[in-house]
């Protein structure tokens, strides 16, 4: 990452920092951020809107014994560079997706994505079925209403940033209590939302043109749910988890399940939509028990 921007302030035991270069061919191309840990079988980690590698803070230990691990900083967020006039559309974040996978020429790859990230798991999967042995798709954010579903703050903050003209200002303004409380709508247990990832994600926010970031991936949330169609094409095994109390409706739990037959489902009692930050237990011992 550029010397002159910050740097993360909360460090995984275990984890290394590194980079991929853009290609210099592709136009809106920026570096990518990864953090890389554990050895065996490459497992990749994808987060949810808003967030960053960090957020599989407490997971990665538990899997780094069976895995190399790798948690990308989706383009544009967490560490990632920001490239002015980039496309933070499901297909533009997807091709990062694959980048990662391409680029360290990844094969037997189990994907796992947390909402956002379990959508590009799946698509990414449906594009590169050579790569991918196994998808691991956690509260799949392919429906209406999607964070908006979490709280009444959560609405206004979304409608506000999404505003013509007086959206991008809004998208810079980030107070500490209301983001708190936006991400602990996501959760079944409020307490599991750490004071210093809240500080870490706030820390992002602030780098330079950040608020366009937040403000495209917003806008372009419906490309998510448009991304469903591309579910057909996953060849992998695939196991969708639910948190009991995620913000997707049961209609559209089952909807998942008819797109994808043959998927195992698992729903975790009590939790939300940040299962990473809650249950990372349960996410382990999914993922650990895979012989």
């Amino acid at each position: 990452m550029p010397a002159q921007e910050s740097r993360p302030t909360i460090h995984i035991p275990g984890t290394t920092s590194h980079t991929i270069a853009p290609r210099a061919e592709h136009n809106h191309e920026g570096t990518l951020r990864y953090l890389k840990a554990g050895t065996g079988a490459p497992l990749v980690l994808l987060h949810t809107v808003r967030t960053q590698a960090e957020h599989f803070r407490l997971l990665i230990p538990l899997l780094a014994d069976r895995y190399t691990v790798y948690a990308l900083d989706l383009p544009g967020m967490g560490y990632s560079e920001i490239v002015p006039g980039a496309s933070y559309d499901e297909p533009a974040m997807r091709r990062g997706v694959e980048r990662l996978l391409t680029e360290l020429d990844l094969q037997g790859v189990t994907l796992v994505g947390e909402s956002m990230g379990a959508v590009l798991a799946l698509t990414a999967a449906a594009d590169l079925p050579e790569r991918v042995r196994r998808v691991v798709a956690v509260n799949a954010y392919d429906f209406r209403g999607g964070i908006a579903r979490s709280s009444l703050l959560a609405r206004v903050v979304i409608s506000g940033v999404l505003i013509p003209g007086l959206g991008p200002v809004i998208a810079g303004v980030e107070p500490k209590p209301a983001l708190r409380r936006i991400l602990q709508g996501g959760l079944g247990d409020k307490n599991a939302l750490r004071t210093d990832y809240v500080d870490e994600l706030l820390q992002v926010g602030k780098r330079p043109g950040y608020p366009a970031v937040a403000r495209g991936v917003y806008q372009n949330l419906p490309s998510l749910i448009a991304a469903r169609s591309r579910y057909s094409g996953v060849e992998a095994p695939v196991h969708l988890v639910y948190g009991e109390k995620d913000w997707s409706r049961p209609s559209d739990r089952e909807a998942n399940k008819l797109l994808l037959p043959t998927a195992d489902f698992t729903q975790v009692p009590k939790a939300g939509h940040f299962i990473a930050l809650e249950r990372p237990d349960v996410l382990a011992g999914l993922l650990n028990a895979v012989t």
